[in-house]
């Protein structure tokens, strides 16, 4: 299975493919994808959608996972993340990856054992699970190889739970 992790953002967006499979879990891709700021917004955003789409052809990611974006003390910071995730998930959907979410807390972890972990001890963690000689840099593809990373320690539990039956609804009298 190939894991596409996301740190969305508009002005650098990070990336990284995993290839999980039985025992072993590597990185295929890692990297950012990066818009420059003095370009107008809507250029911007096409941007990051062909680069998202080229990446998405050439990893073929049977899942896309993102961080969620959350509430955020800048609103303009929280805008772009917004519309790049948008971009992301929209890219995801029409390749038919299923596209999945988590918080910024339930990244950190799972990864770093601890929901408040800084980026230097999730980034030390993804050096360490993926057996890579030094931490990932920028941040944003260290975050995104911990999107990949959670997600790949979440599927067999989201499998299993796809697997159970649903409950018929309670008989009201």
């Amino acid at each position: 299975m190939f894991v596409l992790g996301v740190d969305p953002g508009l002005t650098r967006c990070g990336y990284c493919c995993l290839e999980v499979g039985r025992g072993a879990t590597r990185a295929v891709a890692l990297g950012v994808i990066r818009t420059d700021p003095a370009t107008p917004l809507p250029m911007r955003l096409a941007e990051l959608h062909t680069e998202m789409t080229a990446l998405i052809a050439e990893t073929s990611p049977t899942v896309v996972a993102l961080e969620r974006v959350l509430f955020q003390v800048n609103v303009r910071t929280a805008i772009s993340v917004a519309q790049a995730s948008g971009i992301v998930m929209a890219a995801a959907a029409l390749s038919g990856a299923e596209v999945v979410e988590y918080s910024p807390n339930q990244v950190k972890e799972t990864v770093a054992g601890h929901g408040a972990a800084d980026k230097q001890q999730v980034a030390q963690m993804v050096r360490t699970l993926l057996g890579l000689a030094a931490p990932p840099r920028p941040a944003d593809a260290a975050d995104a190889a911990a999107i990949a990373l959670c997600h790949a320690a979440h599927a067999p539990l989201r499998r299993a739970a796809a697997r159970v039956p649903a409950r018929p609804a309670a008989v009201r009298r």
